[in-house]
């Protein structure tokens, strides 16, 4: 692959999300995906762990692909980390409908909305105080509510994921001079205690 192709997507399966489904391994892979590389201690520092318990996560998400060891950078006893290039999905719907499956699935989904609301947060709380002017003028906080059926949901879907293709998908992996860390939401989800809208009758022949 060479250095300007993107990554294929990882589509996650039942082992590989096993081996994710820990709130520190989460943590850990969306502080590296975020911010970029970290060595154990580092992360024990910034994630409030002990260096210990990141180094062991560490080497738990290597065995899986989910981050490597830094060429050329660290020591024997300092060893730098990076997440694995690529995006990560997870469909839920096709590994399996078992207790176990939908635990790991949980686990996994909780820890990264709680990551990202996280970031959220601290932006709306400390943004107009540690931001320029130039960062908060192009952000952007946006919520639409509508009533629509699955295939309208679906076909969303799909137009979310051909604007990242033609997109979002160039900026991955550059670190331009001027550039900080940016997250773009989009979350599109039925809401579980809204009512459903009845279907029509069939009319008669």
């Amino acid at each position: 692959m060479s250095e300007n192709e993107t990554p294929p997507d990882r589509q996650l399966d039942m082992e590989s999300l096993k081996a994710l489904a820990h709130p520190l391994r989460v943590q850990i892979l969306d502080t590296l995906s975020t911010y970029g590389q970290f060595t154990a201690s580092g992360l024990a520092e910034r994630l409030g762990e002990s260096s210990g318990a990141t180094s062991y996560h560490l080497r738990q998400l290597e065995k899986h692909g989910f981050v490597r060891e830094v060429e050329g950078r660290g020591t024997g006893r300092e060893r730098w980390w990076e997440r694995m290039p690529g995006a990560i999905n997870l469909n839920a719907s096709e590994l399996g409908d078992t207790p176990a499956n939908r635990a790991a699935t949980k686990t996994v989904l909780r820890q990264w909305e709680r990551n990202r609301s996280g970031l959220l947060s601290d932006f709306q709380e400390r943004g107009f105080d540690v931001l320029p002017k130039e960062w908060l003028g192009v952000s952007e906080i946006s919520t639409v509510n509508v009533r629509i059926t699955p295939d309208q949901l679906r076909e969303i879907a799909e137009h979310w994921e051909a604007f990242m293709e033609e997109h979002l998908n160039r900026y991955r992996g550059q670190n331009p001079p001027g550039s900080r860390p940016v997250q773009i939401h989009f979350n599109a989800f039925p809401v579980i205690d809204g009512d459903e809208t009845p279907k029509s009758p069939e009319k008669e022949a």
